[in-house]
């Protein structure tokens, strides 16, 4: 056999993975294998595979006998869109996908190769966890492969997609990049299995019920997006990253767009007349954006809170709207954390903000103030007050309170600030702020109803209007609901050069 010969059965070794058996039982669970999910990632013919003839140093346990070229996990780069990434997939037909102190070197190679040349990195994850028989070798590799994460963050986007299982130490990995994508019904996240559960909790709960998909996209808000299956997944991947950019010094790209009238009529009735009748703030962005261009981020999560992506344009922004629908637009504890985290990450990578505000404060109760509404409440406060990116809020309705200073007002350092006619900018709102200025005279009325509903009537002609605020210069225009897209798009074109110098420091101490 001449030379040539061996490395092409080397390669055949590799491209194999487990072997047909394995592949066959990945397919009969509904899912890809490693190799056939960064092909279908990836540009049809870019990928460049790195380390494909790797193979594991353990002799204990026999191990020895059992090697595969690629040690689980295939690595290397190619491109999204023309768009250099580096990507690795974990194989599960392979030791289970299980992390070995060679599987974890390999992504660390690709981790380092995607912070130097500015690219970025997407891990397709399906593992068994930690490779037991090499002990703590394997879990210094899952340490080496967070440190990673860490010095990336905020350098290169970093997108995770759950495949398959991921538990343990395993999740911390995905819990520090900046987008998580789990697969509906055959991935699933946990620190600790359902076994161990029932063993320290007494509790029963299935592995579904427990990490799964629904699970974190829903109570915990591990997740960001869900797909119904592998290609879905996949293909969320290559939509979510055309809205980001290379790395942090660089601007996400701007599809051509030709500007027109830019007015939406469909704007001016959408606002119910009632300030207590609620309606769907994502029809306010569906009216704002380009048409259909709207990603969504963490939509079943918090849901008294909208965050995602959408053109402007042709520009990608960044959207975090109050949803009257739910909750009235309140800001409570999940809500704010959902919001501060989506700031932080438009931030990172110079993705302009637009905050659409309808809130009538922050929601009141024992269970909010024992959890923390004040620390993840200024969670948001922080994150919006650090962000240098462009900044541009639209209040529609409701501003009451400490949430109107913290939903980027102008006090917090946002550029530019809209209201539409109907926008009530107060400390409350106007029957409970009646109650309180008013007690004693309504309180000595011979008809107190009427005499509340009369102060009440007064109160909100003086201060349920945006036009106290536009004389302060806090709000910046009063504008029509239906030229709201034309202002927009012109507001960011001019803040497109925006600089802020920050003052000198290590860095800040966010209320975590």
């Amino acid at each position: 056999m001449n030379k040539a010969d061996i490395l092409a059965e080397k390669l055949a070794k590799a491209h194999l993975g487990g072997g047909e058996d394995r592949i066959e039982k990945q397919h009969a669970k509904g899912k890809l294998t490693a190799r056939e999910r960064v092909n279908l990632l990836l540009d049809p013919g870019s990928f460049e595979e790195v380390g494909a003839l790797v193979i594991h140093r353990t002799t204990d346990f026999d191990m020895q006998q059992q090697v595969f070229y690629g040690d689980g996990v295939i690595t290397g780069y190619g491109t999204i869109e023309g768009r250099i990434v580096y990507v690795f997939a974990q194989d599960f037909t392979v030791f289970g996908g299980s992390l070995s102190e060679t599987h974890a070197e390999k992504i660390c190679k690709i981790m380092d190769m995607a912070v130097k040349t500015g690219a970025p990195l997407i891990g397709l994850n399906d593992s068994g966890g930690a490779r037991i028989q090499e002990g703590v070798r394997s879990l210094g590799g899952y340490a080496d492969i967070f440190y990673r994460n860490v010095q990336a963050s905020g350098v290169i986007p970093q997108l995770s997609a759950i495949m398959g299982p991921c538990a343990g130490g395993a999740v911390y990995s995905p819990a520090m990049t900046d987008f998580t994508i789990m697969v509906e019904h055959t991935s699933y996240m946990f620190v600790t299995g359902p076994n161990v559960v029932k063993t320290v909790t007494n509790e029963e709960v299935s592995s579904e019920d427990l990490g799964g998909a629904s699970a974190h996209s829903t109570k915990s808000g591990v997740t960001h997006l869900t797909a119904a299956n592998d290609v879905l997944c996949l293909r969320q991947l290559r939509e979510l990253l055309s809205y980001l950019p290379q790395n942090c010094e660089e601007t996400p790209t701007q599809l051509p767009y030709e500007l027109g009238t830019e007015i939406r009529e469909q704007l001016s009735d959408l606002v119910p007349d009632n300030p207590n009748q609620p309606y769907d703030m994502r029809e306010v962005i569906a009216g704002i954006i380009d048409d259909g261009s709207f990603l969504e981020i963490h939509e079943r999560y918090a849901d008294n809170i909208v965050v995602g992506f959408a053109r402007l344009a042709g520009r990608s922004i960044g959207i975090v709207a109050n949803q009257p629908y739910s909750l009235a637009g309140v800001l409570d504890v999940e809500s704010s954390k959902k919001a501060a985290r989506f700031t932080r990450t438009c931030d990172c990578f110079n993705v302009p903000l637009l905050v659409l505000v309808d809130v009538p404060g922050f929601l009141p109760g024992t269970d909010q103030e024992w959890n923390g509404i004040i620390t993840n409440g200024a969670k948001l406060l922080y994150a919006l007050s650090e962000a240098t990116v462009p900044r541009v809020t639209v209040i529609t309705r409701k501003a009451y309170g400490g949430a109107y200073d913290v939903m980027n007002s102008k006090h917090i350092g946002a550029d530019f600030n809209f209201a539409w006619p109907g926008a009530e900018i107060a400390v409350m709102g106007a029957k409970g702020a009646s109650e309180i200025i008013f007690r004693r005279e309504i309180g000595a009325a011979n008809d107190q109803a009427a005499k509340l509903a009369e102060k009440e009537a007064e109160y909100a002609e003086t201060f349920a209007n945006p036009y106290r605020a536009a004389q302060r210069g806090f709000i910046d225009e009063v504008i029509y609901p239906r030229e709201t897209r034309r202002k927009l798009i012109r507001a960011f074109a001019t803040l497109e050069n925006k600089v802020v110098t920050r003052p000198k420091r290590k860095h800040g101490n966010i209320p975590l």
